[in-house]
């Protein structure tokens, strides 16, 4: 290409420069790695772009550990038979949720159009009108609805729905009902939802399952977020959720609930399409293991730490920068992302420095990305660690350099 490029610059009169050093730059961006490592100061601690929830060190030390060689993924080392992939996450799920069984697919989005396919397709799934949400870069739950070759019936209105609509709504080709939780939005005013044992209600009298998507996925207390456990012991016959938000861990899309259900799920031509690769596995069972001690989550679950930090604790380390690079401590208000908690304000503290820096930064390495607002680069301390900070320290000195 290097060639092809030279040859056209010369037909067109310019000069082609230094040919062997083109060339060694071409094969140095070649062989250079696209997915890099980057240090957040955004404040948005489930940032979706920059890769969501940071992996624990046990989520890390298990994918190193299960990734450099063979592993037992799918055979039985009691027997010597083939085994499941999904008996190595299954136990531990079912403990923390109080779920008779689980299932893990490749994301959230994967859980639901499953859970639809096996449970509703050719028939009719009941949605509130108020939860029919459109998920990250464009997804809308009435097409993954759609996709599943299950038929839309809407009930309720936008701000207020009651069991009651959903009672009126059922007929002969109903097959599910479906609860979807605002996640990433919230309604305020003149609003109701039923509850989930309102909803629970409606369809044991029908004898229909009632589907919970809850998106985040919160298996510790977290703000307002509605906890797995909570929806199953509210009557939810099954539970979807996110691995890589609130959970802390992995992308992945969890299923959690009634044995015979999750059990049609598995055996659904699609699950092979979307099911979890080993990699995934590794990583959620580093991090399931740690919810297994509460106390260890909060303190070793990157996003559980980083929500849950006195802002005084960030106010010292955007201090210690601010000294290293001479910049200013700035009050600011960092936010949970990935479509978790929207309402809830994070009191937390930057290093600003000059606008000027966020080009250069963005650009080095590791890559540093800040917030540029009112003429200067924010950087959120509630998105780094105190070894970070030292990385960005440097960072700042070599862009300004």
């Amino acid at each position: 290409m290097v060639l092809a490029r030279a040859r056209d610059e010369i037909q067109a009169g310019a000069e082609p420069g230094d040919l062997v050093e083109r060339i060694r730059e071409e094969l140095g961006s070649a062989r250079a790695a696209r997915l890099r490592r980057a240090l957040n100061a955004t404040g948005v601690i489930i940032h979706t772009n920059l890769g969501r929830a940071p992996l624990a060190e046990a989520a890390l030390e298990r994918v190193h550990e299960v990734g450099r060689g063979y592993s037992n993924l799918e055979y039985d080392l009691d027997s010597g038979t083939r085994g499941s992939r999904q008996d190595h996450v299954a136990a531990t799920l079912r403990r923390l949720t109080g779920a008779e069984a689980a299932l893990v697919v490749n994301n959230n989005a994967a859980a639901v159009l499953l859970a639809l396919a096996a449970l509703a397709e050719g028939r009719e799934v009941l949605v509130s009108r108020g939860e029919l949400i459109e998920i990250g870069d464009g997804f809308r739950i009435p097409d993954v609805l759609a996709r599943s070759g299950a038929r839309l019936v809407e009930v309720g209105t936008t701000n207020r729905t009651r069991a009651a609509d959903y009672e009126r709504a059922i007929g002969l080709e109903t097959a599910m009902l479906l609860r979807v939780h605002q996640s990433n939005f919230r309604l305020v005013g003149f609003t109701e939802l039923p509850s989930i044992a309102e909803l629970a209600a409606v369809a044991r009298h029908h004898s229909l399952p009632l589907v919970d998507d809850l998106g985040s996925g919160a298996l510790a207390p977290i703000e307002d977020e509605p906890p797995v456990r909570g929806s199953l012991e509210a009557g939810a016959d099954l539970v979807c959720f996110s691995g890589d938000k609130l959970l802390g861990g992995p992308q992945a899309g969890i299923v959690v609930g009634a044995a015979e259900l999750v059990e049609r799920l598995r055996r659904h031509p699609l699950q092979r399409a979307v099911r979890a690769d080993k990699l995934t596995l590794a990583a959620l069972e580093g991090t399931l293991t740690l919810y297994v001690d509460p106390d260890r989550a909060r303190r070793e679950v990157p996003v559980l730490r980083m929500v849950a930090e006195p802002a005084e604790a960030v106010r010292a380390r955007a201090g210690r920068l601010a000294e290293l690079v001479d910049g200013e401590v700035e009050e600011t208000v960092a936010r949970v992302g990935g479509g978790a908690l929207p309402l809830a304000e994070l009191p937390s503290f930057a290093c600003a420095v000059e606008e000027e820096l966020a080009v250069p930064l963005r650009l080095g390495e590791p890559p540093v990305i800040g917030v540029v607002r009112d003429g200067r680069l924010l950087l959120d301390c509630r998105t780094l660690s105190d070894s970070e900070t030292n990385e960005v320290a440097a960072a700042v000195a070599a862009a300004r350099g």
